[in-house]
């Protein structure tokens, strides 16, 4: 043959072969979109975690990164705790750190909870919980830092394009005391999510066949390790051609499948079917990319691709659907957010009016994209008095009002009014009733009293008292809740500074949090040392505070924490000798007195004893410096109760 020829062949022959299996499934046309919760997928492995119990703490934290792929998600957050013999459950602080705008359906059914998230991000119905605005962080480092300076961290997990989370919050008692964390974390227990979905038509393809296609992510170590896969289709059962699963991971990944229906399996790596564990059967060689795995459904002559998944390697996952083989059919939009009749969302429309509160007045801004992702179109935004149209931009709405007009009512320090929206699918308007506190007009006060019934406040201490402390507002706000961060006494240059209150609680024994006044008041009491050196004469007592609305529900807004310090000087006095108690140079003089004394009278009686004995019966002589022993060792009891008191040096004032 001419060798001419053999080239052409040749070349001809690797044209054939670059059209097989690879090339057809890159040019699959196939757009994914977020399917609907027909199809539904659990798991408990993160991507990166940690448990820890924590068993003597008061507040226990639980943090949980979350990366969206879409501009505006929905998810669900459900947080659990077993039953403990009527022993209300401890205080919950739940730190969420988003990337992108979601709306959150909150359930934590008896559980006393604190939110922390960034109030720009993340949007929610009324609920009985106390909201703390997230502060900005550039590291995750920094955040941990900050959750740690609130309470003990239970858990920490980082999860992907999250449908819904299963929170429980019982120890693990097999869990270590520190939370440490760890790539690709089994939360086991502690947490369970859903991940988003997604699925599409394949062109091209006719019947009914369905695909579902589970593709588990390399982790930081390539060690083998089987993944158990649990199906529950709803297939008629003679229908045995109704659905594919294809399973595609690391070669080092093995399977366990466990399902209730017959279908195809294509797998990478061997499987076995729990119902025949002992039987391993040999896997097939897949590709490892999102289209080449669509074109492998197609190959396998399945229409609808139900679910497209990617996880990090796992040890579990649950597969649910409430259909096979009908032809499942994804959004035909890539919308995350649906509603049961595909109509605008009233309910989480409402939960984005939250106004913005200043000195001049109050302002609202809704994002179109927010709305559009609601499916609303917005055919006009008042206030009560509809004068006051809202100012319509290329991206957003903005209504805003200064005190004085647009309906303002004022009452003390809260202004309220009702902000109305008029929809186009919608005859009747949504209304709205927002209210803004005025904080400019309130004032801390920071009081010192000698006495726990608070009846005369004074500026001035004795080493060695105990003084009762109170801040309170004014002008009282029922509506408006005080939490006591932290209170510390600076003594001067110095000494060390002294922490009476650290995240919201006492910081030694020598300090006790009491009850509020009957007006709400925040009150705590602390002993000053007795003896300090050098002796201070003057002293700054310093109390941090923040204010938040009492009751969320009735959309108060401050949406930021305002967080305030309030300080008072102090005069710091020491007990004279003629009053409460001996000075110092009094108590060594006396001492030295004493030992004095002692030392000659000791002398006396042994030049007596010594001259006045019969010869014969002189014996050695005990010592008889008992008296100015004794007297010196009650001396120095005096002394040690003169400068010490039940709190140690380190941990009180």
């Amino acid at each position: 043959m001419d060798r001419g020829v053999l080239c052409q062949a040749m070349a001809l022959l690797l044209v054939v072969c670059s059209l097989g299996p690879t090339s057809l499934a890159e040019t699959v046309y196939c757009d994914l979109q977020p399917v609907d919760s027909e199809v539904t997928y659990v798991t408990s492995q993160v991507s990166e975690g940690c448990v820890a119990q924590i068993p003597d703490a008061t507040l226990e934290v639980h943090v949980l990164f979350l990366t969206f792929l879409g501009d505006v998600s929905r998810l669900e957050l459900t947080l659990q705790t077993s039953k403990q013999g009527g022993i209300r459950p401890r205080e919950v602080l739940l730190i969420l750190s988003v990337n992108k705008s979601i709306f959150l359906k909150l359930q934590a059914p008896g559980i006393p909870l604190q939110l922390a998230y960034d109030s720009k991000l993340v949007f929610h119905e009324a609920l009985d919980a106390n909201i703390t605005q997230l502060p900005s962080f550039t590291t995750k480092d920094q955040l941990l830092n900050w959750a740690n300076t609130r309470g003990s961290i239970a858990s920490v997990a980082e999860l992907s394009n999250p449908q819904s989370i299963f929170l429980r919050l019982d120890q693990a008692s097999s869990s270590p005391f520190s939370c440490n964390l760890e790539p690709q974390k089994d939360m086991g227990h502690t947490l369970g999510w859903t991940p988003k979905a997604w699925g599409c038509r394949l062109e091209g393809v006719a019947g009914h066949k369905e695909a579902h296609i589970l593709r588990i992510l390399p982790g930081p170590e390539a060690s083998p390790r089987t993944v158990t896969v649990k199906l529950e289709l709803s297939c008629a059962w003679r229908d045995t051609d109704a659905a594919v699963l294809i399973l595609q991971g690391p070669p080092y990944v093995s399977w366990l499948i466990e399902a209730n229906h017959n279908m195809q399996i294509w797998t990478t790596g061997e499987y076995s079917l729990k119902i025949f564990p002992d039987r391993i059967n040999p896997g097939f060689q897949l590709p490892n990319t999102t289209q080449g795995l669509l074109g492998e459904a197609r190959r396998l002559n399945a229409s609808v691709v139900a679910s497209f998944v990617e996880l990090p390697v796992a040890n579990d996952v649950s597969l649910r659907t409430h259909s096979c083989g009908s032809g499942l059919q994804p959004s035909p939009t890539p919308v995350e957010i649906t509603t049961p009749n595909k109509g605008c969302n009233q309910e989480l429309l409402l939960t984005l009016i939250q106004p913005k509160c200043s000195s001049d007045g109050m302002t609202l801004v809704l994002k179109k994209d927010l709305i559009s992702t609601l499916l609303c179109t917005i055919k006009s935004l008042t206030f009560w008095d509809s004068s006051c149209q809202a100012k319509e931009t290329e991206d957003e709405f903005v209504l805003s009002s200064g005190y004085s007009s647009c309906g303002m009512e004022v009452m003390e320090n809260v202004v309220s009014n009702e902000v109305v929206i008029r929809l186009l699918s919608s005859s009747s308007p949504q209304r709205k009733k927002v209210q803004c506190i005025n904080m400019d007009s309130l004032s801390l006060q920071l009081g010192l009293y000698l006495s726990p019934h608070f009846l005369q406040a004074s500026n001035t201490i004795e080493l060695g008292q105990q003084g009762f402390v109170q801040v309170s507002v004014s002008p009282s706000i029922p509506e408006l809740m005080i939490q006591l961060e932290s209170c510390q006494l600076n003594l001067g240059p110095d000494m060390e500074i002294v922490e009476l209150i650290q995240g919201q609680e006492a910081k030694s024994s020598c300090v006790s949090l009491l009850s509020p006044s009957p007006s709400g008041d925040i009150r705590f009491s602390f002993l000053l040392r007795g003896y300090m050196v050098p002796m201070p004469t003057t002293g700054i007592l310093s109390c941090s505070v923040t204010m938040h609305p009492r009751i969320r529900s009735l959309a108060l807004f401050l949406l930021q924490e305002v967080h305030k310090t309030v300080s008072t000087r102090l005069n710091i006095i020491s007990t004279s000798l003629h009053d409460k108690g001996l000075v110092l140079p009094a108590v060594l003089g006396i001492t030295f007195g004493a030992f004095l004394i002692g030392a000659l009278l000791t002398a006396a009686l042994w030049y007596i004893y010594s001259h006045t004995r019969h010869p014969g019966k002189r014996e050695p002589v005990v010592a008889v410096a008992a008296p100015a022993s004794s007297e010196s060792s009650s001396t120095n009891h005096s002394i040690g109760s003169t400068q010490s008191t039940p709190c140690s040096t380190s941990s009180m004032a």
